[in-house]
C-alpha cells in the first residue's frame, strides 16, 4: 500500500469524514473512507491516532459474579443493543475521570475498584482511528434513568448464564460480545 493524500470530504457535529487515497501492491488506485473524531487530519501520520478518544467500562459486581451491560438504542443499527457502558473523554479529563462520569451518567452507579486498564484499542478498526481503553473493575449502587436525554440506556447486572443466553439471541457490539462470551465461558 502507497498511500498517496487525504481528503477531507464533510465536517459534522462530533465526526469527519475523509477519503483516503492510495495505490494498492498492483499500482491500482483506491480510495477508501473513513471518519475520525479529529477534524484536523493533514497526512497520513494524523491517521495514526495519538490520543486516546473514550473510554469502556467492563464493570462486575462486588462479588464478581455478575456484569454490567448496557441495553442501549443505538440510532446507526436502529435497535437496541448490548454493550458495556461507554463514553468519549473530554477534554481536560484523564481517562479515570471519564470512567467514573460516564458509568453515573449512563447507569447512575459508582466504580468502587478499578483492577485493570487493558491498552488502547480501536473502536471500528474497519473505518474510524477512534481509540478507547477499557477500565476493568468492580461497581455498586443503584441504577438511575441515564443523564443524558441523548440515550436511551437500560442498565443491568447479568449472570454468566444470562449472558450465555443473551448471546444467542440479542445484537451486541463487538467488543462486549467477545469479552462476554470469555467471561461467560470460564
Amino acid at each position: 500500500m502507497d498511500f498517496q493524500y487525504l481528503e477531507k470530504r464533510e465536517q459534522g457535529e462530533f465526526i469527519t469524514r475523509y477519503n483516503l487515497h492510495y495505490k494498492t501492491v498492483d499500482n491500482k488506485d483506491k480510495t477508501y473512507e473513513i471518519i475520525s473524531r479529529n477534524p484536523d487530519l493533514k497526512g497520513f501520520d494524523d491517521i495514526r491516532n495519538k490520543k486516546v478518544d473514550a473510554v469502556v467500562l467492563i464493570m462486575h459486581d462486588e462479588t464478581g459474579e455478575k456484569i454490567l451491560i448496557n441495553k442501549e438504542f443505538r440510532m446507526a443499527a436502529g435497535a437496541w443493543v448490548y454493550n458495556f457502558p461507554a463514553g468519549l473523554i473530554d477534554p481536560g479529563e484523564v481517562p479515570e475521570e471519564s470512567a467514573r462520569r460516564e458509568l453515573k451518567e449512563e447507569t447512575g452507579l459508582d466504580i468502587i475498584a478499578i483492577d485493570d486498564w487493558i491498552g488502547e484499542s480501536y473502536s471500528a478498526v474497519g473505518f474510524s482511528n477512534e481509540k478507547n481503553v477499557c477500565c476493568v473493575g468492580r461497581a455498586s449502587g443503584t441504577f438511575a434513568k441515564s443523564s443524558s436525554t441523548l440515550e436511551e440506556i437500560q442498565p443491568g447486572w447479568y449472570t454468566k448464564e444470562e449472558v450465555r443466553e443473551l448471546l444467542k439471541k440479542e445484537p451486541f457490539a463487538a467488543r462486549t460480545q467477545a469479552y462476554c462470551y470469555a467471561w461467560s465461558h470460564k
